[in-house]
């Protein structure tokens, strides 16, 4: 039952990769046209006052507000569709009715119950207009709630059939009118019971948002969970629940960093008091400490790796090394590199998260004032450089101190436990098959890998990796799988296995699944 119930959240967890997924390049967007409406920036840069360009800049800038705008529908859609293992579409249509369902149930408990509050004070007591409909404000947990709703009805009741005089209603109909009436008893309860949650999430917080210790208790949450998969469970609590705090700005509240982060990001700007009172203090569990892990801790461990590898390995280890470092600076997924080492050393990945979050109590003392959520290269650029009043220089202290423990720690443990970090075995793993994009090739090896197609239940995937269902795991020929230009093969539970190919991962799945299927052999 625990097991299910792991794979449950896994699946969980990764449903929230969707939404992320549109925020995180929609985030840089609207930072960018931001930066360039501000005023500060405009008398830095005088050609950037053109009416023109303004018009330009605030009209991109409010069409892409729309996302932040919309956070809770984007949860709905996205866990509907990650969760629901049937009739995916179905389940993201009723996901909107439960939604839609929950806001104007939760108007009429605020109503019934004489607590709907004014206009003036209604921030103040959690409550807001969302999409024309004064209700209570739990944000993103009110789309979780629908999408989850949404993926269990589908599952459960899409073939569902009724007597012949309600035929009409019955299958993808009748879960798209179950999701409306059910979720009408969820919005009378959640009152009560978000009161409750509350409460304990306030609790809770202290421990997380703790100073200045607070910012590496959640590094070495989120980097000791990425084996279970469930670090996206707690990145989405902090950034939108009141694990992350609540924050009261010119009189209004904001639950959850990352709601406070875009009100002073993208509206309030670095003259405002905000921008050094509070940012500093979110900064850390966002964009900062990804910037400092994949600008720095990723390259040094590289620079380890590359190293520690025998002599007649390093150019085919330097190409793999090199790829899974580019892949962290400039994508911000750092499983390929973590994969590398994580199951062949646990002590190895024990001292990687106990000094990631060491390393993230840094950004205290040297502190930052920065956005958005990803660390890329181009996250740095934008959010740090093109802004004033961001201390970016800080990032590079704290760094390049960061830089030179890990790279010193990596090269000593990697030598001294004779891990077999790539170069470092018999035999290394040959990339060629994946930077060459022969998808169709390495879908072939991965099945034949796996056992063949009878041995296939199930393929699913996340970021970085397949995850797959296996009648048998003992036919599984982990050579294939490496001829493939697999990262990282392991067997998180029997029967389970996970085949790690980084940011190639989306396009071996589909050719994996056009395989099995037979398209692509003729």
């Amino acid at each position: 039952m625990f097991s299910r119930f792991k794979d449950q959240v896994q699946v969980f967890g990764r449903s929230l990769l969707l939404p992320i997924g549109i925020m995180a390049p929609v985030g840089m967007l609207v930072g960018l046209m931001g930066a360039f409406t501000q005023s500060y920036m405009i008398e830095q840069l005088p050609f950037l006052g053109n009416e023109t360009l303004q018009l330009i800049f605030s009209s991109v800038q409010s069409i892409s507000n729309v996302i932040f705008g919309n956070i809770p529908v984007l949860f709905a859609m996205g866990v509907a569709y990650g969760m629901a293992k049937n009739e995916k579409g179905i389940s993201v249509f009723a996901s909107i009715i439960s939604y839609l369902t929950l806001l104007i149930t939760m108007n009429v408990y605020l109503n019934a119950t004489g607590t709907l509050a004014s206009e003036e004070v209604m921030s103040e007591v959690g409550q807001g207009f969302v999409l024309g409909i004064q209700t209570l404000r739990i944000d993103a947990a009110g789309g979780i709630i629908a999408g989850l709703l949404a993926a269990k009805l589908t599952d459960k009741f899409y073939r569902q059939q009724l007597p012949l005089a309600f035929a009409f209603f019955a299958g993808k109909k009748f879960v798209l009118i179950l999701a409306f009436l059910l979720t009408i008893p969820i919005g009378l309860l959640v009152p009560v019971v978000w009161g409750v949650f509350t409460t304990i999430l306030v609790w809770i917080s202290p421990v997380i948002m703790n100073q200045p210790w607070g910012p590496g208790i959640y590094t070495f949450l989120d980097r000791a969970l990425i084996p279970l998969g469930l670090h996206h469970v707690l990145s989405a609590a902090v950034r939108f629940t009141e694990v992350g705090g609540t924050y009261v700005i010119d009189g209004e509240s904001y639950i959850g960093i990352l709601n406070a982060m875009n009100e002073i990001l993208f509206e309030l700007g670095p003259d405002h008091e905000a921008w050094t009172d509070i940012l500093p203090t979110i900064s850390p569990y966002l964009a900062p400490w990804q910037m400092v892990r994949n600008l720095f801790r990723v390259p040094a461990i590289g620079l380890a790796m590359y190293h520690t590898a025998y002599g007649k390995n390093k150019k085919v280890a330097g190409g793999i090394i090199l790829t899974v470092v580019l892949t962290a600076v400039l994508g911000n997924v750092t499983e390929p590199i973590e994969f590398s080492f994580m199951f062949i050393s646990p002590i190895l990945y024990g001292v990687y998260i106990v000094l990631s979050g060491l390393g993230t109590v840094l950004l205290t003392v040297f502190p930052v004032a920065m956005g958005y959520i990803r660390g890329t290269i181009f996250d740095f650029v934008i959010f740090g450089l093109l802004y004033e009043n961001t201390n970016w220089y800080n990032i590079l202290i704290v760094g390049v101190l960061n830089f030179v423990v890990f790279y010193f720690a990596f090269r000593y443990l990697i030598i001294k436990f004779n891990i077999k970090t790539p170069g470092r075995e018999e035999q290394v793993q040959d990339a060629t098959l994946l930077n060459d994009k022969r998808y169709d090739r390495i879908a072939e090896l991965v099945v034949e890998g796996l056992g063949g197609r009878e041995n296939i239940t199930n393929v699913d995937n996340c970021v970085s990796r397949l995850r797959i269902d296996l009648k048998d795991n003992k036919v599984v020929n982990k050579e294939k799988l490496q001829e493939s230009g697999a990262a990282g093969i392991f067997f998180p539970k029997k029967n389970h296995i996970h085949v790690v190919y980084g940011p190639h991962v989306e396009f071996v799945r589909n050719e994996v699944d056009d395989y099995i299927v037979g398209k692509n052999r003729g």
